[in-house]
């Protein structure tokens, strides 16, 4: 009989750890449904679901606070509430339903919005769901857990690809990405709709102007000034560089067609006429 005993309790132990994903890290949240499973006491096993005020009710062990606890605690937990009733009791605890597995997202780089994770998900792979990240700055983006920023470098993980950087996400995370302000060109002036657009490797003066509806009826075509970010905010137009679109398009100019670089100012003047 001892000997079963022994054996039992190793082979319960092997389960606990074996249990799905959410065993080793994940903290029970309010609303979870759990699966409680007293080891040979099937009266005792039951499926309950975490009460608003955290806590669930065991028959026998009465209101048991069970948000916070992994279901490693809160089986341990379990087993000292049962110890008077059964003699060195055995309890697992499975989570059967995920419901309180938000995140929370901000920042303006991407949608402002209340995630609920629909399991165990890493940082990476919930970046991954915003596809283009070009118009955020991840190298400005925290994440802040429990009142404090975890130490993570977006940038380097999702750019660079350094997964050592992969952390998983926890219920509750603050997820903070900026926009990435160094990486916008500005088109004002007589165009159709006046706009920034997130810069990218290639990107040319016409093609700004046709992202930003192109000219308006009073367009001056052969005045385009192109101001650098550094002479912009300097408000230095005298730097400003000169691009005739008029003369680009009728005569096949493509050389004046004039790369931009993050930052740049593109102003379609108005003609007088």
């Amino acid at each position: 009989m001892k000997r079963f005993t022994f054996i039992s309790r190793i082979l319960l132990t092997f389960l606990v750890v074996a249990a799905p994903a959410f065993a080793g890290d994940y903290l029970i949240g309010d609303g979870d449904v759990l699966s409680i499973s007293v080891w040979g006491v099937e009266n005792l096993s039951s499926d309950v679901v975490v009460r608003p005020d955290g806590k669930i009710s065991i028959p026998a062990a009465g209101d048991v606070e069970a948000t916070g606890l992994s279901p490693r605690e809160l089986g341990e937990k379990l087993e000292k509430k049962l110890s008077a009733l059964v003699k060195k009791p055995l309890v697992t605890v499975t989570v059967n339903k995920v419901t309180n597995n938000r995140i929370y997202v901000s920042g303006g780089g991407v949608p402002a919005e209340v995630v609920q994770l629909p399991g165990r998900t890493s940082l990476f792979k919930f970046l991954c769901r915003f596809g283009d990240l070009t118009g955020a700055d991840l190298k400005r983006a925290w994440l802040m857990r429990d009142g404090k920023r975890v130490p993570v470098a977006m940038d380097a993980l999702f750019v660079d690809g350094d997964l050592s950087q992969d952390l998983v996400l926890q219920p509750e995370d603050i997820l903070f990405i900026p926009p990435n302000e160094r990486n916008k060109v500005y088109v004002v002036g007589a165009v159709k709709e006046p706009k920034f657009i997130i810069y990218r490797p290639g990107l040319k003066v016409l093609d700004a102007i046709l992202e930003a509806g192109g000219f308006s009826d009073y367009a001056d075509r052969s005045r385009v000034d192109v101001l650098r970010s550094n002479s912009a905010r300097l408000g230095d137009k005298a730097n400003a560089i000169e691009v005739n679109i008029k003369d680009l398009i009728d005569n096949r100019r493509f050389d004046l067609n004039l790369a931009l670089k993050p930052g740049d100012y593109v102003t379609v003047k108005e003609s007088m006429f």
